[in-house]
């Protein structure tokens, strides 16, 4: 098989690659705005509660330490 053969099999492999990933994606149920907007408070809702959560303890435990050195 000639190189020019072998480059022609994979930009035609490629081709139906992308063809397939496309169709693919036509068949996806994307979310509404409404629902993007929900989702998207519904993270960093969740991030910020974690954050304090993980601050807090933070905080306990080296007041903890600190004590313990003392």
């Amino acid at each position: 098989m000639s190189v020019l053969a072998r480059i022609g099999t994979g930009v035609r492999r490629a081709g139906s690659y992308f063809a397939e990933s496309w169709q693919e994606l036509k068949k996806v149920k994307w979310p509404t705005r409404r629902e993007l907007v929900t989702y998207t408070g519904v993270v960093l809702g969740t991030v910020a509660a974690l954050a304090v959560f993980f601050y807090l303890i933070d905080v306990i435990l080296g007041a903890l330490v600190m004590f313990l050195m003392r």
